[in-house]
């Protein structure tokens, strides 16, 4: 298996020319769009769909009418959405179809149409990742970090580097490589590197320390989520994450 990293959004904007063929991609934005897509999906939601715009988002709304409405610009609920982007309002939407946009998180996730499949990563399902992706064993893994508006996220970096820890025998790229390293001198405090990334810092200040402390948490589910035709759906959960 070949793994290369995406670090940062100006390497994901390339992607849509980029030939995917044979490639699993997956993609994390651990604070906070992909954690709170697993966490939805882990507590019985039917299916997500990411969009890249509010005219997006408003458009499909309009086709699915019951459809819950989320996301943010700027970390902050958009107005009229019925929720933002906290994973712990993502808990309770059993049966749901979510319709989400988000400043960086379902840019990445479009930006991966082609891949020949886009799985949804966080912290929160790493250990499913990392079985799924030892069972499939693609031949080249794409690891997309969303980051944080056009920079590169800790965050993102550190769980992409636990994917490439936890995968041996793998040929890794120079950017898998800092990714690794990276997981590497953070593992035995992933919370608390989250709380000091700039992303952790932000969210804290805006009093959502308890958003920062839930999606620090580790494997605590097997949900893994996985895009088709710009929909996400559960692809394998033995257990949902409890509320």
């Amino acid at each position: 298996m070949n793994i290369n990293v995406i670090l940062s959004p100006p390497e994901i904007d390339l992607l849509p020319q980029a030939d995917l063929t044979g490639t699993t991609c997956v993609v994390f934005d651990v604070l906070r769009a992909t954690s709170s897509i697993i966490t939805a999906l882990a507590n019985g939601a039917a299916e997500v769909h990411p969009v890249r715009t509010i005219e997006e988002a408003l458009a499909l709304k309009q086709r699915f009418p019951d459809a819950v409405l989320g996301g943010e610009r700027f970390g902050d609920r958009i107005d009229g959405f019925d929720i933002g982007n906290s994973p712990l309002e993502y808990r309770a939407l059993a049966g749901k179809r979510i319709i989400t946009t988000t400043t960086n998180g379902t840019i990445a996730l479009r930006a991966c149409e082609k891949a020949e499949r886009v799985l949804v990563g966080a912290l929160l399902n790493l250990d499913a990742l990392v079985a799924e992706l030892a069972a499939s064993s693609p031949e080249n893994l794409a690891i997309i970090c969303a980051g944080t508006f056009r920079e590169l996220a800790l965050e993102d970096v550190l769980a992409a580097g636990a994917i490439c820890a936890k995968l041996p025998g793998t040929a890794l790229s120079d950017s898998a490589m800092v990714a690794l390293d990276v997981f590497k001198q953070h593992q035995r405090d992933l919370p608390g590197a989250l709380r000091a990334s700039r992303n952790g810092q932000a969210l804290s200040a805006a009093g959502r320390d308890l958003d920062v402390q839930w999606c620090a948490q580790t494997s605590i589910c097997d949900t893994i989520g996985q895009m088709q035709a710009g929909i996400i759906t559960k692809s394998a959960s033995l257990e949902g994450i409890a509320s």
